[in-house]
């Protein structure tokens, strides 16, 4: 006779991803409060059921660990994310269009109300130089603010520059710097933080009550497209606590919360010691663990530190002017067992991180590069011989550049640069820890299509596009394993496989990822999105109404 066993939830599945291995069983898991009590086939499932608050059968669908976006900028995004969205535009003709229409479209007081927009890909450059001519005949006498699609520039009108005070003639700290005209005359363009904020400074905010209401939408979605947590990135807005504070007032957030606030350069011991004591906050589904560092900006801009300029004569120094200053960071808060990650995307700036972690006497404590974008081999033996764990975001390669390199990325590197690129497949087969994610807003933050172009090396759905260096293309299980077991590895902790005594966080997907074609996949329904134990997003009714998957 069987015994019932009291728990919350179990859940029925022909797929289920189990362990470490992703072995595909027919069975069932119990969920009791926000732990898996118990795993096993279809035949030991009637006692479990006894139990059971309620009981789900997903029939078919495919139960996988819940999926983890390594970086995300939730809550600065929104100040990112305004107005109009122009990702994926790469004409400029078309992004002309796209302005006057939702100019036109917008009610506003020319001259006095600002038009935003983000997303912009420099691409519709060419090879012209960057400036806000684009503007010309459609948006005169308009103030503008446009960043682009890397977050690390802006696009600003000469209405908007006049009505900051933008002459030209300021300096501003690290690597950021306007952008002037030949004529000595600004151009438009403001690089890196630091020469944003001369306009940001005078732009509207969102309110609090803006804000909060909006990141509850953001994380909602996120859920909705299978995400159980993400780890934020910065520490963008001095507020960013208390919105989250705030939106738990309200109820739980739709997915959890790893915060890593940021250190920029400049920052003194006493800022060091503040984030320090600052470790450990935490709400119900939020928690401060770990630093994010920045050591230098972007190719696409000029500001990333390469071994040689670019093709413009940039991209020759590092965001930190003393990067002596960031190692010393990075060592404080080893010493402390705080993990770090760490922004670095030209060669010279990986080389540095992974020099300066190989140097740091082994603790236990974790320490991550991001971004990677280009690097020769030398440097990859480096990340490897430091036991640096990385993360990627497969969507940066697929959406911003090219395989015939016409982007402007690749025309900054040059052939053999580019052809060095976005080596998620050499990581991986080298031993190192390759977590995925978005980097939102910089990039579409659901998991499906980045699962999918990194399998591709191309949009998720645009088998017409060439795949940038498909070589490097990961395989279906390794794209997976980013967003889950690899994730918890590249922070130092265990996680992100489906076993008795787990987190209770769950995806449940309409296809199966690891035997699903990649851009068929990128359309995959989510059923069911469950994080400790409770389900945030529910779409069976909609899948049911749907039909079959196909």
């Amino acid at each position: 006779m069987n015994t019932a066993h009291p728990v919350d939830t179990v859940i029925l599945s022909s797929s289920i991803l189990y362990g470490g291995e992703l072995e595909r069983i027919a069975g069932f898991i119990a969920v009791s409060g926000s732990r898996i009590a118990a795993i096993g086939p279809t035949a030991a499932a009637a006692e479990w059921i006894a139990g059971a608050a309620q009981v789900i059968d997903v029939g078919d669908a495919t139960v996988t660990p819940g999926l983890i976006d390594a970086h995300i900028h939730p809550i600065l995004g929104l100040s990112i994310a305004r107005g109009l969205d122009l990702n994926g535009i790469t004409e400029l003709h078309a992004v002309r269009a796209a302005l006057a229409e939702y100019a036109a479209a917008t009610p506003h007081h020319v001259g006095s109300d600002w038009i935003f927009a983000w997303g912009m890909d420099p691409v519709i450059f060419g090879e012209a130089e960057f400036s806000n001519s684009i503007f010309e005949g459609i948006l005169d006498g308009e103030l503008v603010y446009i960043t682009l699609f890397d977050g690390h520039a802006a696009l600003v009108s000469d209405a908007g520059l006049s009505h900051a005070g933008v002459t030209g003639r300021e300096e501003v700290d690290s690597s950021g710097f306007v952008g002037l005209s030949a004529n000595g005359t600004p151009n438009g363009m403001l690089y890196e933080m630091a020469a944003m904020d001369l306009v940001q400074a005078k732009l509207p905010p969102l309110s609090f009550d803006e804000r909060v209401d909006e990141l509850d939408r953001l994380l909602r979605a996120m859920a909705g497209c299978g995400l159980v947590a993400g780890q934020m990135l910065d520490f963008g807005h001095a507020d960013s606590l208390d919105v989250l504070e705030a939106l738990e007032e309200r109820g739980d957030l739709a997915i959890r919360l790893r915060i890593s606030p940021w250190v920029m350069p400049g920052a003194n011991q006493e800022d060091l010691n503040a984030l320090l004591a600052m470790q450990g906050r935490h709400g119900r589904r939020w928690h401060v663990r770990g630093i994010k560092l920045m050591m230098d900006g972007t190719i696409d801009n000029g500001t990333a530190w390469l071994f040689d300029p670019d093709s413009h004569g940039e991209s020759r120094h590092p965001l930190w002017p003393q990067p002596a200053e960031l190692a010393a960071a990075m060592r404080f808060f080893h010493e402390n067992g705080i993990p770090t990650a760490t922004h670095a995307i030209g060669d010279k700036a990986v080389s540095f991180i992974a020099q300066t972690i190989a140097a740091l006497p082994r603790n236990g404590t974790v320490h991550r590069i991001e971004h990677i974008e280009s690097i020769p081999d030398q440097v990859l033996t480096q990340i490897i011989d430091a036991g640096a764990t990385t993360s990627l975001q497969p969507t940066h390669c697929a959406l911003y550049s090219r395989a015939d390199h016409a982007d402007n990325w690749s025309r900054r590197l040059g052939t053999e640069r580019a052809n060095h690129a976005w080596r998620t497949r050499d990581l991986r087969d080298a031993g190192a820890v390759v977590a995925l994610g978005s980097d939102w807003p910089i990039a579409p933050f659901d998991p499906r299509g980045i699962i999918a172009a990194a399998q591709t090396r191309r949009p998720a759905g645009r088998p017409d596009i060439k795949p940038v260096q498909p070589r490097q293309a990961l395989s279906a299980r390794a794209a997976l394993e980013g967003y889950t077991a690899q994730y918890w590895e590249s922070v130092g902790e265990k996680g992100g496989t489906l076993v008795v005594g787990a987190r209770a966080d769950l995806t449940v997907f309409g296809l199966d990822p690891l035997t699903t074609a990649p851009d068929e996949f990128a359309l995959a329904p989510i059923l069911l999105t469950m994080v400790d134990g409770e389900i945030v997003a529910d779409h069976r009714t909609a899948a049911a109404a749907a039909g079959p998957s196909t």
